[in-house]
């Protein structure tokens, strides 16, 4: 994996700097890039070429080289910009994670046993723990129901996008909505150009019901965060955050049902 990482670093640093100009703010490029990138470093192509971007765009930070070149306040991300194409784009930082200091919610865990035993990996095992548990319903306040997961379409200007798994959801008024929700296990993080793409896919592909996105994660086993995401003049901001943490019956006791009823929220 290390090795990997460090293929990955040198292409994406080689097509980079091979564009940077000082003052830049956007930077275009396209994916035979990539190819041109490893033959003149003579490194050996990954298999899957879209991993490199996709490595960069949705799990792990862009290299210290490259980031070094952001204003203080802003980072470097990678967006879609048409097909096979791609750009560079300075935005706002906008670092989505738990918080440390944010007190935690006990629900009795409803996930099947054989489903917990044979979860394939984080985010699947992390998706299965919404669903069984209602999570999305509770953190929202509406009804809401799975529509698909894995999502993947097309949005034009973005090319092809996915969600990890799309809700639909209803409130007591009858107003309809849709929430995208991309889920991460512990050690990946949450990337603003997935809520930027799971908001552009429901503008295009629901565009009469009122989107809510969501990103999910793991901090512990069985501790998760809820975030809802909305987009602001200064980029993707975190506008509601919730930790619920799932528990044995037994370890939800009357002393802590009775705190609950004073929180405020």
């Amino acid at each position: 994996m290390v090795e990997e990482k460090n293929r990955y670093t040198q292409l994406i640093e080689e097509i980079f700097f091979k564009y940077y100009k000082e003052g830049n703010t956007e930077i275009e490029f396209e994916r035979s890039d990539i190819s041109r990138a490893a033959e003149k470093l003579k490194i050996v192509l990954p298999k899957n070429l879209g991993d490199v971007l996709y490595s960069f765009r949705y799990r792990t930070q862009l290299p210290d080289s490259i980031t070094a070149k952001a204003p203080s306040g802003s980072e470097w991300v990678i967006r879609a910009a048409g097909r096979s194409r791609y750009k560079f784009v300075l935005v706002t930082r906008s670092a989505i994670a738990p918080s440390d200091v944010l007190v935690e919610t006990k629900i009795p865990d409803a996930t099947p046993g054989i489903i917990a035993k044979y979860a394939l990996n984080d985010e699947q095992a992390l998706l299965a723990k919404l669903r069984y548990n209602r999570l999305v319903d509770i953190f929202t306040g509406l009804a809401c129901y799975s529509l698909q997961n894995h999502l993947r379409t097309t949005v034009a200007g973005m090319g092809q996008v996915e969600t990890d798994e799309l809700y639909i959801g209803i409130d007591k008024r009858g107003v309809q909505y849709v929430l995208p929700v991309q889920a991460k296990g512990g050690a990946d993080r949450i990337g603003i150009i997935q809520i930027e793409q799971d908001i552009a896919l429901c503008a295009a592909k629901f565009p009469d019901l009122v989107c809510r996105p969501l990103a999910a994660q793991f901090m512990e086993e069985n501790t998760i965060a809820l975030f809802e995401l909305e987009q602001t003049n200064e980029g993707i901001k975190v506008s509601a955050e919730k930790h619920y943490k799932l528990v044995g019956p037994e370890e939800l006791t009357a002393e802590e049902l009775e705190k609950y009823k004073t929180r405020s929220f």
